[in-house]
């Protein structure tokens, strides 16, 4: 049984890396769709918006219908929109496929967690869940690979197909092996909570996107759906906070350690998304790398973030949490910074050892973490607190990529200006909104000079990218050091993490 649980929850970890792979040819107005930035923001981020903002719902559900009858229905509606994503005629048919991909994956993680906890017994249930999370690492490791292989030898949609494969075996195998349990005390379920949450995190995006779309902040098409989504969060907050049954409890942000670790974990996946975003074009459109290659080149930091992962844990039972997580935000910082020394001829061997370095420190960061705003916890109150670290480190990715990727893309239409001053107004317009459309346009015109220039104008805007993200790691690594320092430990669960926290 455990074998089949992780072996569907591995879709959901390949398909949060292998999209990267296929946004350059995505991109291309040639061989692809001729997206826009924003428009791959979007079909980054539409996955986890759903994802982020389903997860309670799914749960609740499951525990009302029987969580292998939600998980059969997240892996059907997962392979559905794999099929659908791998024709999308264009951007938006992707972006809509993207997020339903993302409510399937939401309907299949915590369905997976919770059937191991009813019928795993005590002895059993901590190796059964770290048999079932070792999937991330294999998910996140075999996305860029799988992903270079379809793309240089198909077509981008075939990143999608590799999906149902694993999605026919996965149901053959819930359906024969997996039971199918319940709660005798079910969870209201929380329509009103799902709506405001999805609903405030998709304006605030959007407005973080359309930023990036023009580099003019006052329009009211930026600041408008920015300060409604915070209001409509507001509103989330506070409807949550007076439920008696909320979905996302969000009195358990009074613990100020449940509170620092879940917001270190956002800023770190806030980095670690944008990053993985501007990464693949840098690889394979700024250095004209295949998109195997790329996939590669991608490989030593999966491996690291696997490394890392146990290696944080051990650390962090001799040396406490807030040293060793702390620690190793901050290092991740410094990775990002390792990024401005990036630049059209930089040998790959330093690539791929920044990436390992990053790797294993944002493993480091990711294990003890998680485990420590767990364990501060009361027993009854874990398993809620474990939905809001899902989310929130979802959350962290949703505006990772809107932000990062929105100064990506302004940062770029500002440098390229003037390169594109001299151009008819139509080639000009074509030009403009990537450095995809501009070498395009670049090789329509026979002007080498100005796919020089979009290459130039790209790597100032990433450098700008990664200096954001590295402030944002930087300032989680702070957080961790200041909440975790040395102090008695409130609960037994902190005790066991670390003596002193």
């Amino acid at each position: 049984m455990l074998s089949v649980l992780v072996f569907a929850a591995v879709l959901i970890w390949i398909d949060t890396t292998i999209l990267g792979i296929a946004l350059e040819r995505i991109a291309d107005p040639r061989t692809g769709l001729g997206a826009t930035p924003g428009e791959l923001q979007w079909a980054v981020g539409s996955y986890a918006l759903l994802f982020a903002t389903a997860l309670f719902a799914a749960g609740a559900l499951g525990d009302r219908y029987g969580h292998r009858t939600i998980l059969v229905a997240g892996l059907t509606v997962f392979g559905a929109a794999s099929i659908w994503a791998a024709w999308a005629g264009d951007a938006t048919g992707l972006i809509l496929a993207r997020g339903l991909m993302g409510l399937g994956g939401a309907m299949m993680m915590p369905t997976s967690m919770a059937i191991i906890g009813a019928t795993f017994p005590a002895e059993r249930r901590a190796g059964a869940i770290a048999a079932w999370s070792a999937s991330s690492g294999v998910g996140v490791a075999l996305g860029p690979l799988l992903g270079g292989v379809l793309v240089d030898h198909f077509w981008w949609g075939s990143v999608f197909l590799v999906n149902l494969p694993v999605v026919a075996i996965a149901l053959v195998g819930v359906l024969l092996v997996v039971p199918n349990p319940k709660l005798v005390q079910r969870r209201r379920p929380d329509p009103l909570g799902l709506l405001l949450s999805t609903g405030g995190l998709a304006l605030l995006a959007y407005g973080l996107i359309e930023a990036g779309q023009n580099t003019d902040w006052a329009r009211w098409q930026v600041w408008a759906p920015v300060l409604g989504g915070l209001a409509v969060l507001t509103l989330f907050t506070v409807v949550e906070w007076r439920s008696a049954e909320p979905s996302f409890d969000p009195r358990l942000f009074r613990n100020s350690r449940f509170s620092a670790g879940n917001l270190a974990l956002a800023a770190l996946f806030f980095g670690i998304t944008g990053q993985m975003f501007y990464g693949n074009f840098y690889l394979q459109g700024a250095r004209g790398m295949s998109a195997l290659d790329t996939g590669l080149a991608f490989l030593p930091g999966a491996i690291g973030v696997a490394v890392g992962s146990g290696l944080g844990a051990r650390l962090a039972k001799r040396y406490r949490v807030g040293p060793v997580s702390g620690g190793a935000l901050l290092v991740v910082g410094a990775g990002f910074l390792a990024n401005l020394t990036f630049g059209l001829d930089t040998p790959l061997l330093w690539f791929c050892t920044v990436g390992f370095v990053s790797g294993i420190a944002m493993g480091m960061a990711i294990a003890p973490t998680v485990a420590a705003v767990i364990a501060v916890l009361p027993l009854d109150r874990m398993g809620a607190g474990s939905a809001v670290n899902n989310t929130v480190r979802q959350v962290g990715s949703v505006l990772g990529i809107a932000l990062l990727g929105t100064i990506l893309a302004a940062t770029y239409r500002d440098r390229i200006a003037p390169a594109l001053a001299g151009l008819p107004p139509s080639a000009r317009d074509a030009a403009a909104p990537s450095a995809e459309h501009t070498r395009a346009v670049a090789e329509q015109l026979h002007q080498p000079d100005l796919a020089t220039a979009a290459n130039q104008a790209f790597m100032t805007a990433m450098h700008i990218t990664a200096t954001t993200g590295a402030v944002v790691a930087f300032a989680g690594g702070v957080l961790l050091l200041l909440a975790f320092r040395a102090r008695k430990p409130a609960v037994e669960g902190d005790r066991v993490l670390s003596p002193t926290g």
